[in-house]
């Protein structure tokens, strides 16, 4: 595309067009052609609401309707040529619409300006992708609580500080990350309610004086209502850090739970066996099975929350209303949104293949005095000790054990009336992992009873 045309786009207001330097930075099309059905969307809404208004003839919203499927049909199809000297999506339909049908092209921007409609463009992609992260997180809910039906029973090591604390099940910890990716999708659905109103008819930042419908405008494009003021309405990104901090939060527990997923394949635990799907070998050590896709996804917070700091950056010293600072908002939020949905889709893919070593998992869980908070709780309830008092015998017994190189249900009761001589066999009762997780019955604790109740909250909600 000429600078002439380029010019004329603009008005004439340039007398020379901008150099290679003025043309590549400030160009956008190279990223924000991502946004071309939205951009048609909200055109096709703008021209029905102006004809219905009488702003425009039938005719012409009719042949701008035809002229902008055609224009759609084209970019998907591949064959539409983008042009960084037409800068963005918007001048690049348009444009190409006045190529397809002529005069009537030039009446579509009446009553809006392109501050509007790049609000409302990316305002629709930034919906879309919140639905496709609510969607993809009830996905891998959906595979976590299958995981944590078929553990309800098994037993593996709690932890604190990576130390061995208390018995738990599988299935306990599984639905430990249902309820946090289950507050990740709460907080999309709350950030995509407060998004839905519409910014388009705010025009460049005062309005319009044209009888324009905006109430029409967002019914047709899916909001619950416009934007109550102008100026807020073309400056406002809050939509896209809302979107930008919700995908952190996600991500940094996608995060955490790569990192368990790393640590239990490992060699020196065998928690878990990951699927040769999504595990690579090692270039010179046959033995090797990594868990890469686990390890990228654990990267994978690096990238959104730097497009979360990034964003925040831009905006945070913006006046109101338009600054062309803004046209820095969109590549960080594509980058995110893709790595968040592609993390979501690895995780799944793994949680639903993975399989959890039951025999290595209960073998872990009964080593390093796990049940010694049993012992404790034993104590108390059965010979009225004072917790504290109990908090020492059990130590005591644990120092014995540990110097005796055994567990403690392998202390004979000799031994531990040694320490305290009103101990009977009865807490050898307590002392197993299984006993132990059975009597975690408080709601939320780790009894099978409480997982099954859980994932059946879980299944039913998931359906």
């Amino acid at each position: 595309m000429s600078n002439s045309s380029s010019n004329a786009m603009w008005g004439g207001r340039f007398a020379a067009g901008p150099d290679a330097i003025m043309e590549a930075i400030n160009a956008s099309i190279g990223f924000d052609k991502r946004l071309a059905r939205q951009d048609i969307d909200g055109s096709l809404a703008h021209a029905a609401m102006l004809a219905q208004a009488g702003i425009i003839t039938d005719s012409d919203a009719a042949a701008i309707k035809e002229g902008l499927l055609t224009v759609l049909s084209e970019i998907e199809g591949g064959t539409f040529a983008f042009s960084t000297a037409l800068e963005d999506i918007h001048m690049n339909v348009e444009a190409r619409l006045k190529e397809v049908i002529g005069d009537p092209a030039g009446r579509l921007h009446t009553g809006r300006s392109r501050n509007d409609q790049v609000a409302t463009d990316f305002r629709l992609w930034v919906r879309d992708q919140a639905d496709a992260a609510m969607e993809g997180l009830s996905a891998l809910m959906r595979a976590l609580v299958a995981q944590a039906e078929a553990g309800a029973t098994w037993v593996m090591p709690g932890f604190t500080h990576l130390q061995t604390a208390q018995p738990v099940t599988w299935g306990h910890h599984m639905l430990a990350y249902v309820e946090m990716f289950a507050r990740d999708r709460a907080r999309m659905h709350d950030a995509r309610a407060r998004m839905n109103e519409c910014p388009l008819g705010a025009a460049a930042l005062a309005g319009t004086s044209f009888p324009i419908d905006r109430e029409a405008t967002a019914r047709a494009l899916g909001f619950d209502r416009p934007m109550a003021n102008s100026l807020d309405a073309v400056s406002d990104r809050d939509f896209a850090l809302e979107f930008l901090s919700s995908a952190t939060i996600c991500a940094m527990h996608l995060s955490r739970f790569a990192e368990e997923l790393v640590i239990w394949s490992s060699a020196q635990f065998r928690f878990v066996t990951l699927s040769d799907r999504f595990s690579t070998g090692s270039s010179i050590m046959p033995q090797k099975k990594n868990p890469d896709a686990a390890e990228l996804i654990r990267a994978k917070i690096g990238r959104i929350l730097g497009a979360n700091v990034a964003l925040l950056t831009v905006m945070k010293g913006l006046p109101l209303a338009y600054s062309k600072d803004m046209q820095e908002d969109k590549e960080q939020v594509f980058d995110a949104a893709d790595n968040l949905m592609l993390a979501l889709a690895a995780m799944t893919g793994m949680v639903s293949d993975m399989t959890a070593n039951r025999e290595s998992l209960e073998a872990a869980a009964a080593s390093g005095f796990s049940t010694a908070t049993d012992l404790a709780d034993w104590l108390v309830r059965t010979l009225d000790m004072p917790f504290r008092e109990a908090h020492h015998v059990t130590g005591a017994l644990v120092k014995l054990a540990e110097d005796a190189g055994c567990d403690l249900p392998d202390l004979t009761l000799d031994q531990m009336q040694g320490v305290h001589g009103a101990i009977t066999a009865d807490v050898f009762d307590v002392l197993g992992v299984h006993n132990s997780v059975a009597s975690r019955m408080s709601y939320g604790g780790t009894a099978p009873a409480q997982v099954r109740a859980q994932v059946a909250r879980w299944k039913e909600r998931l359906e």
